[in-house]
């Protein structure tokens, strides 16, 4: 209930700019058909009623409704059967009728489409037969010149602000749309990509590689014995420690690097043109760098990487072989005492760097 709630006051603010412009434009498009004919006074009356107090009528009436988004389409119907009734008050004068009636149409399309439109239709012949009723059956063929000037701000202005609404309501969804994918590809709690969208990152860089047999490395980072953290010192710290290592990979690696979030408390980083040996060292100064961090949650806590690298290897038909012999890389650092880098290379798990003798 409340997002169609939020959504229909969302319409009204909008309609509120658009419904006052448009009436206050229609009123001299009308008055200056209805005026020559010698209307009573209380059409007269209705006519400015509806020109310049019904805008905000609406707008307050919508405010107040239990269903505001229902209510902004009443509004248009009301709008529209407005429209019908002062065609046949202005006795189907031809260029006031055209401008009144093609302008409301327009807008009913860009609110609700086709069937929008056919509903404003149906309201604008309501509006059309009550006025016959009322009005002697009429028409007057010829638009003075006064009358083509007082429709020409409807016909310039009119359409030239619902096309700035349309606009900025264009952008403001591209720019939810930039979000919404932006959040879909990023880790909540690192800010680093997700597990989905560092793979895609890793397929584009795989055949990158292929197409302009470039090198590169890619390497997976697991934190040493990160279950006995979230024991002994609670999940909160267990968070810390993931923003933290987050925070060392944002700062130390290159604007070309990827990282992601693989998973849990895996990471994961594309090294694009970069030789095996330069990785390491790279690697290892973030090892080194990240081991010697302190916690003021916690001064006790002591946290070390265990680090596997591998090499791109052309002979390899797609990209989840090179991330397997990064998983093997990492699995050795892991089986002989963390806090290591150790390599994959030319089919081989090479131990080259160590962070503990």
């Amino acid at each position: 209930m409340q997002p169609v709630a939020g959504k229909g006051l969302s319409m009204a603010r909008r309609l509120y700019t658009s419904r006052s412009l448009g009436l206050v434009l229609g009123l001299l498009c009308v008055g200056a058909a209805l005026l020559p004919l010698k209307p009573p006074v209380w059409l007269v009356a209705l006519m400015l009623f509806n020109g310049l107090v019904w805008p905000h009528l609406a707008y307050q009436w919508t405010r107040r409704s239990a269903q505001p988004y229902r209510a902004e389409y009443r509004n248009l119907l009301i709008d529209s059967f407005m429209g019908g009734f002062w065609v046949a008050a202005m006795q189907f004068n031809p260029l006031p009728s055209v401008a009144t009636l093609s302008m409301m149409a327009m807008n009913n399309v860009a609110i609700g489409g086709v069937r929008f439109l056919l509903a404003g239709l149906m309201a604008q012949s309501l509006g059309l037969g009550l006025g016959l009723l009322l009005f002697f059956p009429a028409f007057i063929p010829p638009t003075s010149p006064l009358q083509l000037y007082a429709c020409l701000p409807l016909l310039t202005f009119y359409p030239l602000a619902l096309g700035w609404i349309c606009f900025r309501q264009t952008h403001a969804l591209g720019k939810s749309k930039r979000e919404l994918l932006a959040l879909s590809r990023t880790d909540s709690l690192t800010g680093l990509l997700n597990h989905g969208a560092w793979k895609d990152a890793l397929e584009i860089e795989f055949q990158r590689c292929q197409r302009q047999q470039a090198g590169g490395a890619i390497a997976l980072i697991d934190i040493d014995h990160f279950k006995s953290i979230n024991d002994t010192y609670g999940h909160v710290a267990g968070d810390i420690v993931l923003r933290q290592l987050s925070k060392i990979l944002k700062q130390n690696l290159r604007a070309t690097d990827v990282a992601g979030r693989y998973g849990g408390d895996e990471f994961c980083v594309i090294l694009p043109d970069v030789p095996l040996a330069h990785a390491v060292q790279a690697m290892d100064a973030l090892r080194d760098r990240f081991s010697g961090l302190g916690y003021e949650q916690s001064p006790a806590l002591q946290v070390s990487l265990s680090i596997g690298l591998a090499a791109f290897n052309p002979m390899h038909s797609d990209a989840t072989q090179w991330l397997s012999d990064a998983d093997l890389a990492l699995y050795a650092a892991k089986t002989t005492g963390r806090n290591r880098v150790i390599c994959h290379a030319d089919g081989l798990v090479q131990r080259v760097a160590v962070g503990v003798p």
